[in-house]
C-alpha cells in the first residue's frame, strides 16, 4: 500500500470544511493512518516546502515567503493516507495548485477561487484549503518529517476487504 501526505491549510481549519475534506478521501477509500492539529515553526515549513519541495527554485522567493507567512497564519491539521496508487488519487481528487485552474468537483475546485494573478498583486499566499505530496519519494520525505513512525497506525478497514486477494472471504 502507498501513503502519503496532505496538509489541511489555515485556510481549511479557519472556514470549518476540515471534515467534509477529511470525507472524501474516507469515501474514496482511503485509510488514515496518521492526524494531528499542529502550529508549526517557521523552521519546519522552511523544511517542507523548501527543502522537501524545493518551491523557490520552481516558482521564487517571493512565492515562497508568501506562502510561509500565510501557512503561519494558524493551525493545519497534518494526516497521513494510504492506499492503492493513493498519490494520484490524493493529487486527482484535490486538483490544480492554483484553484483559478482547479476544475469543479476536485478540492480546491470546490472550496477556493484565488488565482496566482490576484494572489502576486496583493502579496498573499493562495488560501488553495490543502497540500498533497506530489510523488511517492516526497511524500515519504514529508511523512517521515511530520510524524514519527510510533504515530503511525496500521489497521484493516472494511474497504480493504474489496482491495485484498479474494481467497481471505473463503477462510
Amino acid at each position: 500500500m502507498e501513503r502519503t501526505l496532505i496538509i489541511l491549510k489555515p485556510d481549511a481549519v479557519k472556514r470549518a470544511v476540515v471534515g467534509e475534506v477529511i470525507s472524501r478521501f474516507e469515501r474514496a477509500g482511503l485509510k488514515i493512518v496518521g492526524i494531528k492539529m499542529l502550529k508549526p515553526t517557521y523552521d519546519e515549513f522552511y523544511n517542507h516546502y523548501e527543502k522537501i519541495g524545493k518551491m523557490i527554485s520552481r516558482r521564487g522567493q517571493e512565492a515562497f515567503d508568501m506562502t510561509l507567512e500565510f501557512m503561519e497564519e494558524g493551525p493545519v491539521i497534518a494526516v497521513v493516507l494510504e492506499g492503492i496508487d493513493c498519490v494520484g488519487l490524493v493529487r486527482k481528487m484535490v486538483g490544480d495548485t492554483e484553484p483559478q485552474k482547479a476544475a469543479p468537483g476536485t478540492i480546491r475546485g470546490d472550496y477556493a477561487h484565488m488565482g496566482f494573478g490576484h494572489s502576486n498583486k496583493e502579496k498573499i499566499g493562495v488560501p488553495n484549503i490543502i497540500h498533497a505530496s506530489g510523488d511517492p519519494e516526497e511524500a515519504a520525505e514529508e511523512i517521515a518529517h511530520w510524524f514519527a513512525e510510533a504515530e503511525l497506525f496500521d489497521y484493516e478497514t472494511v474497504h480493504e476487504v474489496y482491495t485484498q486477494a479474494r481467497n481471505r472471504s473463503k477462510k
